[in-house]
């Protein structure tokens, strides 16, 4: 069923609206692309001169890396501390399978050679 449709209930007068999965009521607003000013070589000569490049190269990189840093959605302590546990937890668990096989493997490997 694409596209919502509207019913008129007979004798009660009141529109029935149904939408399917995925549908929205209201049209969403397509994205408009933003345009990127491309630098030249020119430009960018300017900007950097000589020797200053790998200090301004370095200095835009920790920029950009504190800004990404300053997006991050940062866990709290409870949840840091049940991530932690759930860890410790599976980690202990895949130990235990592990040794377990190694053992059965041995146990399997001595029967073999009698």
């Amino acid at each position: 069923m694409a596209g919502n449709t509207k019913k008129t209930a007979k004798g009660s007068g009141t529109k029935v609206t149904r939408i399917t999965a995925g549908e929205t009521k209201k049209a969403e607003k397509p994205v408009k692309p933003v345009a990127v000013k491309a630098a030249s070589a020119k430009t960018a000569d300017k900007k950097t001169r000589g020797a200053a490049k790998p200090f301004v190269a370095t200095g835009n990189y920790f920029k950009g890396a504190w800004y990404e840093l300053k997006q991050v959605r940062w866990p709290t302590r409870r949840a840091t501390w049940g991530l932690t546990g759930a860890i410790i937890v599976f980690t202990a668990v895949i130990a235990v399978i592990i040794l377990l096989l190694d053992a059965l493997f041995k146990y399997l490997f001595e029967l073999m050679l009698g």
